[in-house]
């Protein structure tokens, strides 16, 4: 249920004309728009939304742009096929929520490709040199678990020397591929504990279709930007351009670079642990430029993932005929992604045409149709991809989660493991959305917290079939 400018507008009109009681000692309280404002319509906040109208209590969320889903859009209009424009999987089929839920909203979900070949040249790798390649995998992702247990530095310090010709690849698949950023702006405690993301599922009429589904009958205002809020141990005040709004709690869902910005106001100064923490978690840099071509040029597999040898990280990631289309998307990210897409779309495109020419011939782009690129840097709601800690910066993430008075921040940076996935910013959601409700009286309040299990090792071997980190826009 999108609210309207008009019906926005009468409802505050109709809250300021409400008389107050004559006789009274104090002031009375005024009266309150909801129970909780949700700031964002972004997986986060959709997810922190129904689980505050799961427990009975009025919510309203406020979207600063013309549509739901944050970093989760699919567009359905340009291709044949649905194109996620941002994330596009979700992890952990056992356990996480939004599987059922898509089911049970009639989305049609399928697992995602867990093959990925490599390209040497004009030619694919050999099973020897793939093998080489997880080797080289496996012994960075180990000498990363190795120094997380000591200190928390770059991820790029602690490579070994010994990778090789792979050296370059290895840099792309765990730094800007996973991250979106380069390893040397990665902490390695951060890495280490990222969860592993192997089990992705796909919703084959797009993620952000499925977000936008969960959220449809949820009180949202689109359009309509939080520009400033008040905040107390009580309540909280938001405005607006349409009007304010006064609620018992808020849950902030925008993004660190939006924070950072300082696109969202606060009367009073918010405590320096928020601030160090929005620095040390800056959101890195990952883009899509899809191609839809004539037939099937690049001669390959319905949802084939591909990534080439490379002597550095200018390069790319390409998924092949999506959905069983036409339709290839080549994925940019870290510092030359960024670089790249401020250059603009059309730079991107003849940079995506220059490097399948380089792979696969020049007859392989002779027919392309139709293109498009995202520019995620530049999205003013959104201003990049998904957070990654800064080396000794990663325990910046749980300085997120403790309540500014009575505001909660949620997405997917406040995740300690599942960052820079959607599953971590529902989760996220879900918990804030919690203990807004304790705080409010809605929810018994939480048991003490029981003493944290020890850290499981998550760095496997990986067979050769699952190369590839899974992060958010991936």
């Amino acid at each position: 249920m999108t609210i309207t400018r008009r019906n926005f507008l009468s409802a505050s009109a109709g809250i300021a004309a409400t008389p107050l009681l004559a006789g009274r000692v104090r002031a009375a309280t005024p009266a309150r728009d909801a129970d909780v404002v949700v700031i964002g319509a972004g997986a986060a906040g959709i997810a922190a939304a129904r689980r505050v109208l799961a427990a009975g209590r009025k919510v309203i969320v406020l979207e600063a742009s013309s549509q739901i889903g944050g970093r989760c859009q699919t567009d359905s209009s340009t291709f044949e096929v649905p194109f996620d424009r941002g994330a596009r999987w979700v992890h952990n089929p056992e356990t996480n929520p939004m599987i059922r839920l898509a089911r049970t909203a009639g989305l049609e979900l399928m697992p995602a490709p867990q093959g990925e070949k490599i390209r040497i040249g004009r030619r694919n790798a050999r099973p020897g040199e793939t093998e080489e390649f997880l080797a080289a995998l496996v012994r960075a992702n180990r000498a990363i678990d190795d120094a997380a247990r000591r200190s928390d530095v770059s991820c790029a310090s602690v490579l070994p020397k010994e990778l090789g010709d792979w050296a370059g690849t290895a840099e792309f698949v765990l730094g800007a591929s996973f991250t979106g950023k380069d390893l040397k702006e990665v902490s390695v405690v951060d890495k280490a504990r990222a969860q592993d993301r192997d089990n992705a599922i796909a919703c084959r009429q797009g993620l952000g279709t499925l977000i936008a589904k969960l959220g449809a009958q949820l009180p949202v205002a689109l359009s309509t930007p939080a520009n400033r809020i008040s905040y107390s141990n009580r309540d909280v005040e938001v405005n607006t351009p349409s009007g304010k709004i006064l609620a018992r709690a808020a849950i902030i869902t925008v993004s660190t670079n939006v924070l950072a910005a300082g696109k969202l106001k606060f009367d009073s100064e918010l405590p320096r642990r928020i601030g160090d923490a929005v620095a040390k978690l800056s959101l890195g840099s990952y883009d899509r430029i899809a191609l839809q071509m004539s037939g099937n040029p690049l001669g390959l597999a319905r949802d084939d993932v591909l990534i080439e040898q490379s002597t550095s990280t200018r390069t790319a990631l390409l998924y092949a005929n999506v959905g069983g289309s036409s339709l290839c998307t080549i994925d940019v990210a870290g510092s030359f992604g960024r670089d790249l897409s401020a250059e603009g779309e059309q730079a991107m495109i003849a940079f995506a045409t220059e490097w399948l020419k380089k792979l696969f011939g020049s007859d392989a782009v002779a027919g392309i149709k139709k293109s498009s690129a995202t520019r995620w840097n530049a999205s003013p709601h959104i201003l990049g991809a998904m957070s990654v800690a800064a080396p000794g910066g990663q325990a910046a993430r749980r300085a997120l989660i403790d309540p500014v008075g009575c505001m909660y921040f949620a997405g997917e940076a406040t995740h300690d493991t599942l960052w820079g996935t959607v599953d971590g910013a529902w989760e996220s959601g879900e918990r804030a959305a919690e203990a807004a409700l304790r705080r409010i009286g809605a929810l018994p309040a939480a048991p003490a917290a029981a003493a944290p299990p020890p850290q499981k090792q998550r760095r496997r071997a990986r067979p050769a079939q699952s190369a590839q980190p899974r992060g958010l826009f991936d």
